[in-house]
């Protein structure tokens, strides 16, 4: 049961609601309702209609039954309509599916009539649940966010806006379009993602991964181009990951791969952080002051934390506003947002907001072909890094909540859609400042994600002034605290302690995430790992022998001897496999005991039938044991029948079961 709608009603009220339910649950609804009050209890809103409960219930001893409720997956709606303080016009009890203990029948709808008038029944409502409903209209969760969460979820919003405006405006440079174009992307996508996304926590914006995907693309075909590549992108991640599926995938990627990835993306957020110091030296003025305001931000996210005044401040915003009113202070020569995305980006006024609707481009099978190879492209390296990025963040947030793949790749792909027709550039979710929200106690709500993209919005178009003056020494320095919290340090730890593969396969992630793009990284990092695995497991298969003596009843008294199988069979193995045996020394019986065997594929049934052959042709008989029942089907169908010198002797009572990866035969 799901009562986590009943908190709207009172304590008292609550309580006979509650009885009220289990009463019903039990069948003893017309020994439970026996008056009802003139109070009216809201208990919850549909899509279409309120419900409205009125009762006062009043139960005996022997209403409860003995036996235990089973653990079952029960659905109750009802409807109750007021007529008196002292009569109900109608009570129905709509619908009830339930589990029992024996094994789940089919929904079964119990309908109850009012005793008074039969006609007066109001026909079984269309809505199933009325906590499915009110999921439904409130995006942020199954009930309302507290106080304490809503106002750490803007706070938090606050601080990740401040944070993103450098990185937006950086990577509209490297797509080579205008950084208006950047910021707007970040509100769009951010408030689309954060909306619809795979959890809480995750803040998305315009990223490098995709702008490198898409320069090429802009500076060839121009900023249009880009804005639909951005469309096509969302639309292959709502159909691929979240209409069809395939983000479950990115469980298939292993440790090491993770490891490669948060250590080559910090390296690359490193680098991007450290282009704001080129031409400073600590003798010049403006050098002194940007080394030492990062500095001192760095500090004040460490301690801000551990004063009484600031606990409940977002630690990179407070640092943020502190090191702002020291530099506009004593007038220090820094750097501002203003000065590397140019005073016209924070003009300010609605002459800044973009122009909605699609793209400049013509309708041709040319566009498609001009945009579609980007598309893909950008589509996968935006759908891996999120859905890495939300695997990152379900291990740090304290909710105990694990985030949806295919929500997210929902909300990404709908995020890159909005951006697009607002002449957005596309991008997916950003590492660090997914972080920076979760430490700033973002991580409990969408509303932080959300606040995120709002409070960006209204910066650019009410607070440009405000915003502009922010210096970029502070929020590199909050960017400088998280690349060292971010940054897999027991990776290095554990070097000489985890297999040399796995090593090898951390430093290659992470170099090529530093030199080309996070897709191929991924993808180098889960071949390798499947190629690795494949050939560990390929040399982990044994035998053991053993003599079986004949029963002195038996003609032959040969004993027969017996090869008892470890480790798995499949392609990779059955060259290992066929060395086993002594084929020219055995006697005439052998017995291949596949207990502790798994006959994975075709190849491994080849292999069965190869070392049958060769004693078949040296007269001997390979009796085959404990195979399960769908390769000892599939062995009888690939040979055509038993051979003579190849028998499956199978016995239900211990084989395993299990199936075979490989294509039927004789169909």
């Amino acid at each position: 049961w799901d009562f986590t709608w009943i908190k709207m009603v009172s304590g008292k009220s609550r309580k006979r609601l509650f009885l009220f339910l289990f009463v019903s649950a039990h069948g003893k609804l017309q020994n439970a309702v026996t008056g009802f009050s003139s109070s009216t209890i809201q208990i919850g809103t549909s899509v279409t209609s309120s419900v409205l409960l009125d009762f006062h219930s009043k139960t005996r001893a022997d209403i409860y039954q003995k036996e235990r409720l089973n653990h079952a997956a029960m659905r109750c709606s009802t409807s109750f309509t007021y007529s008196s303080p002292t009569s109900i016009q109608n009570l129905s009890l709509l619908r009830m599916t339930s589990i029992p203990r024996g094994g789940a029948n089919e929904n079964e709808i119990e309908k109850r009539p009012n005793t008074e008038s039969e006609s007066t029944t109001t026909p079984i409502s269309q809505i199933e649940s009325i906590t499915q409903n009110a999921k439904f209209i409130n995006p942020f969760g199954r009930s309302p966010p507290d106080r304490d969460t809503v106002i750490s979820s803007l706070a938090a919003g606050l601080a990740v806006s401040l944070a993103m405006v450098p990185e937006a405006v950086s990577f509209a440079f490297v797509a080579g379009v205008n950084p208006l174009v950047g910021l707007w992307t970040t509100v769009f996508l951010g408030f689309t993602a954060a909306l619809f996304g795979g959890r809480a926590g995750i803040c998305s914006s315009a990223s490098g991964a995709c702008s490198v995907v898409v320069a090429a693309l802009c500076a060839t075909h121009g900023p249009s181009y880009l804005s639909t590549c951005a469309i096509v992108s969302g639309l292959l991640q709502i159909v691929g990951g979240g209409v069809l599926g395939l983000g479950k995938f990115i469980r298939l990627v292993p440790h090491p791969v993770m490891l490669g990835f948060v250590n080559g993306l910090t390296v690359v957020m490193l680098r991007a952080q450290m282009s704001h110091f080129k031409g400073l030296s600590l003798k010049s003025a403006a050098g002194s002051a940007m080394y030492g305001l990062t500095g001192l931000t760095m500090l004040l996210v460490r301690i801000l934390p551990k004063i009484g005044v600031f606990k409940n401040v977002p630690p990179s915003l407070g640092a943020v506003t502190i090191v702002s009113i020291i530099a506009k202070m004593f007038k220090l020569p820094v750097k501002t947002l203003a000065d590397i995305s140019g005073a016209e980006t924070f003009r300010g006024g609605f002459s800044v907001l973009p122009t909605i609707g699609f793209p400049n481009v013509p309708f041709s099978i040319d566009t498609v072909k001009i945009v579609l190879p980007y598309a893909i492209t950008m589509a996968a390296v935006g759908a891996i890094e999120s859905l890495l990025t939300m695997q990152l963040l379900d291990g740090m947030a304290d909710d105990k909540k694990r985030g949806s793949t295919k929500r997210e790749c929902l909300g990404q792909g709908l995020g890159n859609l909005v951006s697009g027709f607002a002449g957005g550039i596309g991008g997916c979710a950003l590492l660090g400042q997914s972080i920076i929200n979760v430490q700033s106690g973002g991580g409990k709500s969408r509303l932080s994600g959300v606040s995120m993209a709002l409070f960006l919005a209204i910066g650019i178009v009410a607070a440009a002034p405000l915003l502009a003056s922010v210096p970029i020494a502070s929020l590199v320095g909050v960017m400088f605290v998280v690349c060292q919290s971010t940054f897999s340090w027991s990776s290095l730890r554990i070097l000489n302690k985890i297999p040399k593969l796995d090593a090898a396969i951390i430093f290659l992630v992470s170099f090529i995430t530093v030199k080309d793009d996070l897709a191929k990284a991924v993808v180098a990092g889960v071949i390798a790992s499947a190629l690795g695995f494949a050939w560990k497991q390929s040399t982990s298969i044994s035998a053991s022998e053993s003599l079986i003596k004949q029963s002195v009843f038996s003609k032959d008294k040969t004993p027969w001897k017996a090869y008892k199988l470890n480790g798995p069979l499949f392609f990779g193995s059955t060259l290992q496999f066929s060395t086993l045996f002594d084929i020219q020394n055995d006697p005439n019986d052998i017995i291949l005991d596949f207990t502790n065997t798994r006959v994975m594929d075709h190849s491994a049934l080849e292999a069965i039938n190869s070392v049958s052959d060769k004693y078949g042709e040296a007269g001997k008989t390979v009796h085959l044991r404990h195979l399960s029942g769908d390769c000892a089907s599939l062995l009888e169908r690939l040979n055509g029948g038993n051979k003579p010198y190849e028998l499956i002797e199978l016995d239900p009572r211990s084989d395993p079961a299990y199936g075979v990866a490989t294509e039927s035969y004789g169909k």
